[in-house]
């Protein structure tokens, strides 16, 4: 598969250009217009199916599913759409424009359905867990080198950044900001995609942020920044979910019932990959091989030296994460009071698949 990414970087928060290694950590997270892949014809009887990806790690999913001839087992041929985020998704989902779509939930994808867009959540994607917490809050070095920041409770006073407003990176900053007592109020958020952030916080215009893998990992071996705790912040904490769209649920179920059936079995491939905090389990070559393969970021070893994120073998997503964010999104007055997560999650897909491909064993 041919990938023509098109990306647009602007100055970071500080003035200044970022630097090399910023540049390559902006063209996985996608800081972009929407990108354009050149695909093979479909194959004769081939049913299509589009993908909307933020082309980051956690779509390893989708592309191992394509890599590894699963959705070709199925009879599906997928498309592959870059957007800078899930939020740019919506809209062509509500209008089948998009089959599926997978990234983080925000405050806008509650809104959207709350409208009418009958969008669902219908498998895991990517999570944090004690041992690998890929996505987390950090903080500039110098402010740990110089004893300012000790602890959570020096968070107060400090101005970090999450990725926008509505954004489950918000919901994260006021998780950690309640572990350390203080409230959302206690801290200066403003908003910065992953890449301007490591120039933000290189130029010391910010003191922290949400961040993620594999940025957190450049950040921590450019001197740059390190994790806010050497403890878990976040475990069991939702990160990205599967979204299908409703035309594709209902008017093609078969169809989705067999994509879900092949993104299954990549998902365990990836499980089978990970091992020791990393990616040197059984399929940990075919994983690595798959990001390199279809994310911009064509350097195996930023994928070996990261800390992986985890995605369930069976496909379940942890919905008492998602409510704590929908919760906090109610509180800052981004979504009606009225609405709730239980319409929205549909595990019927991940359900079948399951079912059909029986219990998951670990590959020894």
């Amino acid at each position: 598969m041919k990938v023509n990414h098109t990306y647009g970087l602007r100055r970071a928060a500080a003035g200044t250009h970022l630097s090399r290694s910023g540049g390559l950590l902006a063209a996985l997270f996608g800081v972009a217009a929407m990108a354009s892949l050149s695909m093979p014809a479909v194959a004769a009887g081939a049913e299509v199916v589009n993908i909307g990806i933020p082309n980051v790690a956690t779509d390893v999913g989708f592309f191992l599913a394509d890599q590894e001839g699963y959705f070709k087992d199925e009879g599906i041929e997928v498309k592959f759409t870059p957007f800078p985020s899930a939020a740019g998704m919506i809209a062509p989902l509500g209008a089948g424009q998009l089959d599926v779509g997978g990234g983080a939930i925000s405050a806008g994808f509650f809104n959207a359905v709350d409208r009418g867009i009958n969008i669902r959540i219908v498998a895991d994607k990517g999570a944090d867990t004690a041992e690998y917490e890929y996505s987390t809050i950090v903080i500039r070095k110098d402010l740990v080198d110089s004893g300012k920041y000790k602890s959570l409770a020096d968070l107060k006073g400090l101005t970090l950044a999450a990725s926008a407003q509505g954004a489950n990176s918000e919901s994260q900053i006021n998780q950690v900001l309640q572990q350390a007592g203080l409230k959302y109020e206690d801290v200066k958020v403003v908003y910065l995609s992953y890449p301007e952030m490591y120039a933000a916080l290189k130029n010391k215009a910010i003191d922290g942020g949400v961040s993620n893998e594999p940025t957190l990992s450049s950040m921590v071996k450019d001197g740059v920044a390190v994790r806010a705790s050497d403890k878990s912040l976040f475990p069991g904490y939702q990160t990205a979910v599967v979204f299908f769209s409703q035309s594709f649920a209902e008017k093609r179920k078969d169809v989705a019932q067999k994509f879900m059936r092949a993104y299954i079995r990549a998902v365990r491939d990836y499980n089978d990959g990970l091992q020791n905090g990393k990616f040197v389990g059984p399929k940990g070559d075919a994983v690595i091989a798959a990001l390199t393969k279809y994310t911009a970021v064509k350097d195996p070893d930023i994928y070996r030296n990261m800390t992986p994120f985890v995605v369930n073998p069976n496909g379940t997503v942890n919905p008492k994460s998602l409510d704590t964010d929908l919760a906090f999104f109610k509180e800052r007055k981004l979504v009606p009071d009225r609405v709730q997560l239980a319409p929205y999650l549909d595990t019927s897909f991940v359900d079948w698949a399951v079912s059909d491909l029986g219990a998951y064993k670990k590959a020894p």
